[in-house]
């Protein structure tokens, strides 16, 4: 099926509605939070408080990773989502109300880890539940479709975050536009939880046949479990790997670019101007992951799943080159455009790839497997990133040592004999 035709296709978009409503409010509430913390005249940002801003947005994913395919595989998705944006909405109340008060310590921290652990939650239960909404010859497309399109809503919603900002800037301090961006975004997550209430109960799995029993206190297990499923499926389990490992290199280049915008490109103290040119990057960036997620069900199509995989990451590791030579504005916007495009290529082939060798029964718990894969790669790619980096963003190492490793990737990790099927490309 055509992107078009699933887009008319009723029953997948009403899950699309919930995952791209949800989406577009992360990228409000994600444009408040990076200019309370990382551009606010006040705060001072440097390599390691953006790696630690990362950190704390990441770290409740594996935190409830492994609990995630507990709750996806024993209770209605649509039940557990439905509450968990419900639970998104009390918190971001909470937390304007702390950034209205000037708190900035420990009690904003600890209900930003909430907010972002049950978006994790979320997002796994309805990628689990893409496989029950669409055909499985169309699970490439239906993949490209959700992952691509919520991508460029969180795009959107940021967007539309600086926009509304510069509105009511003119009437409030910069953290209390901040604030009433997140009192907005709590209002739109109340949305998204109606939407979610829309859907039928069992529609998104599992079903009653399907229901695993047993206590919570197994999460641990089954992770272990979908690590002992992939172990079967080695091709899936080399994928996973390949698209962490990009994801943790996009982060790393996600941290130059507002090192750039925010200490170099601009003055450092036009907080303003930097939070712009990183939301046209990151614009910029979208543009390439749609055009990635669109041209992959063709790629896939001409030379199988394994081979495309294996294509774009080579590709993102030459486009990172391109910091390597230079850090200017033009060619910062050019590795985004690029590195997107590429790592989408990954990331929606890799999805398909590993949705049709699971069964329902299994895949909340391999995708809470996949989950907590991907988020260490991103905090360790922080991590690495604020340990390379100097505060103005201004290095060709760091662009070098993402290059390096996703050509490693392509060459090592994802090499035929290893990672293609026989009789498979």
């Amino acid at each position: 099926m055509t992107i078009w035709q699933l887009l008319k296709d009723a029953k997948l978009f009403r899950l699309l509605r919930v995952r791209w409503s949800g989406q577009f409010i992360d990228g409000l509430f994600q444009s408040a939070l990076a200019s309370f913390v990382l551009f606010s005249p006040e705060r001072q940002a440097s390599a390691i408080n953006a790696a630690v801003a990362f950190a704390v947005v990441l770290l409740p994913y594996s935190i409830v990773g492994p609990f995630v395919g507990t709750v996806l595989d024993r209770f209605s998705r649509q039940r557990a989502i439905f509450f968990a944006n419900l639970t998104r909405s009390i918190t971001l109340v909470v937390i304007a109300f702390l950034m209205f008060n000037n708190y900035t310590g420990l009690e904003i921290t600890v209900f930003v880890l909430i907010a972002f652990g049950v978006n994790r939650l979320i997002l796994a239960g309805l990628s689990a539940g893409i496989p029950l909404m669409t055909q499985p010859q169309s699970l490439i497309s239906a993949n490209a479709l959700a992952v691509t399109g919520g991508s460029v809503w969180v795009v959107l919603g940021g967007g539309f975050g600086l926009g509304i900002r510069r509105v009511i800037d003119s009437s409030a301090s910069a953290d209390h536009s901040d604030a009433l961006l997140v009192l907005l975004a709590a209002v739109g997550y109340a949305i998204t939880a109606i939407l979610a209430g829309l859907l039928k109960r069992k529609e998104i799995g599992p079903l009653d046949h399907e229901i695993v029993k047993g206590s919570f206190s197994q999460g641990f297990r089954e992770m272990r479990d979908g690590f002992k499923f992939l172990e079967e499926h080695a091709d899936a389990a080399r994928g996973i790997t390949a698209t962490a490992i990009h994801r943790g290199g996009l982060t790393a280049l996600t941290l130059t670019a507002l090192l750039l915008e925010r200490n170099t490109f601009h003055n450092p103290s036009d907080s303003e101007a930097g939070l712009a040119g990183l939301s046209l990057d990151l614009s910029i960036a979208a543009v390439g992951f749609v055009i990635g997620a669109l041209i992959a069900p063709f790629g896939v199509a001409r030379i199988g799943r394994h081979r495309w995989i294996r294509l774009s990451i080579a590709a993102a590791s030459l486009s990172s080159l391109l910091l390597v030579i230079d850090r200017t504005p033009v060619l910062l916007a050019a590795t985004a455009f690029f590195t997107a495009l590429c790592g989408q290529s990954v990331k929606v082939t890799n999805d398909a790839l590993v949705q049709s060798k699971i069964e329902d029964l299994y895949r909340g718990r391999v995708f809470a497997v996949y989950d907590v894969v991907v988020n260490a790669a991103i905090v360790s790619g922080a991590l690495i990133a604020a340990w390379v980096l100097p505060t103005s963003g201004d290095s060709w190492v760091l662009p070098l040592l993402t290059s390096i490793a996703w050509a490693l990737v392509a060459t090592i990790l994802l090499r035929p004999k290893k990672f293609f099927l026989k009789g498979v490309a």
